[in-house]
């Protein structure tokens, strides 16, 4: 153990089964009986006096990319038996991103709560938190955020890649692409079957920096999972190796001080912001980022992410930015690389899980750095981040565009509105041989975002309209409320914010109105004079709100994008919060 690592230095409290005893009005015997119920359980007296970490699995049946979390969980115990604690499993909440609806997001904050309940209400000395599929990296690292108990997290891992003839798969940026093929019409139902089997063949998240790769090397920067551990492909017996080893540091932790508030602040955010932009990674990452550090007291101004993309280039060539996979990504040198290059830009004084502080952890690249797919910092990809944040008359609190993923020719570029008022129009139009529309206008979603009742679904990467798919036409500027998946790509502005069901501007747009669009002043602005605004403003309609259980709870306290969709009352009330890089 480090000497930087502050564990063991509070006065001695309760542990093991001692902690957080339930309440029957009599202490003794509430102790007495979980000893006795414990014992049930077949665990020796000797192992029950051991320290308990526990652990948070959210494996599920309706959770593709945790399906080895039974062998993962397994190796674990092992190294937590062997360190000297006692390893007890408790399921969360599992969040599959494909199989949830309206979308995973909406019960994101939902897992969280799980997670920060269970670990505050269970006798745990510390925990390991086990996810992977998109929505349960955040969800784990804000519920131990808030409950004050030393947390590591273990990662599911990438899939590996699959194989279509001469062609290399890996979901699900390339299922997006043979998708545009096929609703083109230029491959047909039988080969998008065969390519649908071969999209996602082991277990694993997706084989791109989509948004579950692209958190899972933020917690890393974060501090939360031990160094070296995101890129580890799932079926990799190193990611087993590193369960082991996990657990072990699990052992260390318990019963200490080193918290996830000492490790998730404000430097280490800025850490995590430049290393998103780094790797060109997922939009969602910025909600996800923003929405862990509320729940310490720590804000994400937008307008920070411009300030460091410009000083911060893009290293990493990755689907959907670039044309490489995770398990790439890790044999070229993983994030160990990508941080070794930064490291002029990072903030080493942030502590890690080891009890490490980053300088420590940041060595010189490794012996051999494979430069087609993780370039020095001097000759990088891009010469800026590959996120941008926009700012304008359609979203005055801001929206996002990955630059990284968009067409260089549409980023200065002015067109015309045409306006889906919902999903559900969306649907019914967007393929109508009738709908009015040309390949320079603005494809406008409304109605998508966090309180629409969709709950901010990956709806923004609006499918191209198909008689122009047909013409080959594969991107057009889409503007709206909602996210996109990290996995798709394409000139596509996001989170616009405040959102349409919130009185925001974008549900002021009508079809043939003027927008202009200016990654170069980070702008996104409706060019419609005010006068014009104020009158629909006065005639717009409102949408029914949700009458009953969690999605009338979400609809009445989701925060905006700017404030991570995070609950209103589940962030600290504090007179001041420091900024991200800030003191």
């Amino acid at each position: 153990m480090s000497q930087d690592d502050p564990s063991h230095d509070g006065p001695t409290r309760p542990h093991g089964l001692a902690r957080g005893l339930t309440h029957y009005g009599d202490p003794g015997f509430a102790a007495y009986l979980r000893r006795s119920f414990a014992r049930s359980m077949g665990y020796s007296p000797e192992l029950l006096k051991r320290p308990i970490v526990g652990i948070a699995n959210s494996a599920s049946g309706l959770n593709n990319c945790h399906r080895h979390f039974p062998e993962l969980v397994e190796a674990l115990k092992r190294g937590v038996l062997a360190a000297g604690g006692l390893p007890l499993e408790f399921p969360t909440i599992s969040l599959g991103e494909p199989f949830l609806a309206p979308t995973s997001m909406m019960f994101r904050n939902l897992m969280s709560m799980d997670v920060e309940e269970m670990i505050r209400a269970q006798p745990l000395d510390a925990v390991v938190l086990v996810g992977g599929c998109d929505k349960t990296v955040p969800a784990q690292l804000m519920g131990a955020a808030s409950a004050g108990v030393p947390a590591i997290q273990l990662l599911a891992g990438p899939m590996m890649t699959g194989r279509y003839r001469d062609q290399r798969l890996g979901a699900c940026t390339d299922c997006r692409r043979f998708w545009a093929q096929y609703r083109a019409g230029r491959i047909g139902a039988e080969e998008i079957e065969l390519i649908e089997g071969r999209l996602a063949t082991t277990a694993g998240t997706c084989a791109v920096m989509g948004t579950a790769s692209t958190m899972a090397c933020i917690a890393e920067t974060l501090g939360m999972v031990l160094p070296g551990t995101a890129a580890i492909p799932a079926v990799h017996a190193d990611r087993l190796r590193a369960a082991e080893a996990t657990g072990r540091r699990a052992v260390e932790l318990a019963g200490s001080s080193l918290t996830p508030d000492k490790i998730i602040t404000a430097n280490a955010i800025e850490n995590a912001l430049r290393v998103l932009l780094a790797l060109g990674g997922s939009t969602n990452a910025i909600i996800h980022l923003t929405a862990i550090a509320g729940r310490l007291g720590i804000e994400v101004p937008l307008q920070r992410l411009n300030e460091l993309g410009q000083s911060t280039p893009v290293l990493v060539d990755l689907k959907p930015v670039g044309e490489h996979y995770m398990e790439d990504f890790f044999a070229a040198g993983g994030m160990g690389a990508v941080l070794a290059e930064l490291k002029p830009l990072l903030h080493l004084d942030c502590l890690s899980i080891t009890g490490e502080r980053l300088e420590k952890l940041i060595l010189e690249p490794p012996a051999w750095v494979d430069r087609r797919i993780i370039r020095a910092r001097d000759e990088p990809f891009q010469p800026e981040g590959g996120l941008v944040a926009l700012f304008g008359s359609l979203a005055p609190r801001g929206a996002v565009l990955k630059r990284a993923a968009a067409s260089a020719r549409l980023c200065e570029a002015e067109g015309r509105a045409v306006v889906f008022a919902s999903l559900e129009e969306l649907a019914a139009r967007i393929d109508d041989p009738a709908l009015d529309v040309t390949a320079e206008d603005f494809l406008v979603l409304q109605n998508a975002g966090p309180k629409s009742g969709a709950a901010m679904p990956e709806a923004g990467y609006l499918p191209i309209p198909a008689k122009l798919a047909r013409d080959g036409v594969k991107d057009m500027v889409r503007i709206s409320d909602a996210r996109m998946s990290g996995t798709a790509f394409g000139t596509i502005v996001l989170h616009v914010t405040p959102e349409a069901a919130d009185g925001g501007p974008l549900g002021l747009v009508k079809s043939g109105d003027r927008l202009r669009l200016s990654v170069a002043e980070r702008r996104i602005d409706l060019l419609v004079n005010a006068a014009e605004l104020a009158e629909r403003r006065r005639v717009q309609l409102r949408r029914s709100a949700p009458t009953r259980g969690y999605a009338k709870l979400f609809h009445e306290h989701v925060l905006q994008a700017d404030g991570g969709c995070d609950f209103d009352f589940l962030r600290p009330v504090r007179a001041s919060a420091p900024s991200a890089g800030g003191s």
